[in-house]
């Protein structure tokens, strides 16, 4: 028992209340398959350390071993994957808060730049673990521990294990800001028994938008609310002032923009692009930051492949002046770059992968651009081009032609930026009220301290 792994919730203890039954076939045998792989978990965790997606320092924590003492009173979890989902948890985390105080949050995310994001910006009633493997006997053990009043998770995660134990064991479930993307409802809808089953676990769910609702109503043959995206009110990314300084005085009078969160083939697209704006703009400096940093040294090849000069952020911080294509391959430093231009082409939309969040660059002051992958966030670009905040582009030629009028007229530009802007601020405080209101009516009132009911001291 030396990991704790052959200590699991037996699938009987697991079942959610008021379920539909016994768990469909599919499900017990993938926790019985998974309750026998603790030397699997454990191989994969330390291939993980070794390609620098965990934290050796606190590897346990993803095999359910604390790091902190649980604290007195009730105690609300919220569990994002990664990112984005972690930073809409933190307005959520303030308001809740403000609604019931004395609450102590429990944040649980599963990626190292999550982690280090929460560790910035999480309020003093909150605390941050990673979220254990989705292993029966680490997941026992995170939760024999911390011992959860409330249980939210954010957007997507539906881990079984995670989902069905925590259930058993937590006197309230909610899905905040549901997700289920395109993909992930065609495979879903092909196992109906399946997610019925694990989304029963939820006392109540709120999606994200429309379509949203509407697939996690199919889904659960369960009407599901939505009050709108909850990353409309996440704050503006951080921004180090002395680097944005730094490479502001680096880049001068130049024109630059910015490719963000960028996919493989998104790179080409963004470089033939700057191929085409150069004779107008023959010291155009363009940015390309990409969704997973680890590519800077392909994305610098492929730059150098089209003959132009690249430089790796991870390399230098000292922008060079013949850099025509500076790679941002660092973490947390999204924020800095998009406030160093103001033109911003949101990846993860030139090919399908559903567009990343356009309110990170709508809150600092950049016109936004995107291609027409943006399932992820359908209504919210959809909200935005209505308003005059983004525009839509296809290719590299359409790209090179948004390009070349925001920076050719700034007047435009900053009537688009500041159209995405009040878009953003908007929608902010209407969709915070409603879902931690919607949240904050089940969840426990904390302990008073001070006088008790007699005027005594307590």
């Amino acid at each position: 028992m030396s990991d704790g792994v052959d200590r699991p919730l037996g699938m009987d203890d697991a079942e959610p209340r008021n379920s539909l039954g016994q768990a469909p076939l599919g499900l017990r045998a993938y926790r019985s398959i998974s309750q026998a792989s603790g030397p699997i978990a454990r191989l994969a965790l330390a291939q993980r350390v070794r390609a620098g997606k965990e934290d050796p320092d606190r590897l346990a924590e993803r095999r359910g071993e604390a790091s902190l003492q649980r604290p007195d009173g009730p105690l609300v979890w919220i569990h994002g994957a990664s990112v984005g989902e972690s930073l809409s948890i933190l307005p959520l985390v303030d308001r809740l808060q403000d609604i019931r105080p004395g609450l102590a949050f429990l944040v649980t995310t599963g990626t190292i730049t999550s982690a280090r994001l929460m560790a910035e910006r999480l309020p003093t009633s909150a605390f941050h673990q990673f979220a254990p493997v989705d292993h029966p006997g680490y997941v026992a053990r995170f939760l024999d521990h911390w011992r959860p009043d409330a249980g939210l998770f954010v957007e997507s995660e539906f881990w079984p294990n995670l989902l069905l134990n925590a259930r058993a064991r937590t006197p309230f479930m909610a899905l905040v800001n549901g997700r289920v993307s395109p993909s992930s409802y065609e495979a879903w809808s092909k196992r109906p028994r399946t997610i019925r089953y694990l989304l029963s676990a939820f006392d109540l769910m709120i999606a994200q938008d429309r379509k949203n609702a509407d697939r996690l109503t199919e889904l659960s043959r369960r009407e599901t609310p939505t009050f709108g995206n909850l990353k409309n009110s996440a704050p503006p990314l951080p921004c180090d002032e002395q680097e944005r300084a730094k490479l502001l005085k680096a880049v001068g009078d130049r024109p630059v923009w910015l490719a963000a969160s960028t996919h493989p083939e998104e790179e080409r697209t963004a470089l033939a692009a700057h191929k085409l704006l150069s004779r107008e703009f023959p010291d155009l400096l363009t940015l390309i930051a990409p969704r997973h940093p680890a590519r800077g040294a392909e994305i610098a090849d492929l730059a150098q492949a089209e003959r132009l000069k690249a430089q790796r952020r991870s390399q230098s911080r000292d922008l060079a002046p013949e850099t025509q294509v500076y790679v941002a391959d660092t973490l947390g430093e999204l924020g800095v770059f998009y406030q160093l231009s103001n033109v911003a082409l949101v990846g993860g939309s030139l090919v399908p992968k559903g567009g990343h969040n356009p309110l990170e660059p709508a809150r600092l002051g950049a016109a936004i651009l995107h291609g027409p992958h943006t399932f992820n966030f359908d209504e919210t670009y959809a909200e935005m081009r209505s308003g005059g905040g983004a525009a839509l582009v296809r290719n590299e030629r359409d790209l090179a032609t948004a390009i070349r009028r925001l920076l050719g007229d700034a007047k435009t530009r900053a009537a688009i930026a500041q159209a995405a802007k009040t878009s953003a601020q908007a929608s902010a405080e209407k969709v915070l009220a409603n879902v931690a209101g919607a949240i904050a009516e089940n969840l426990p009132d904390a302990p008073i301290a001070g006088p008790d009911a007699d005027g005594a001291a307590a």
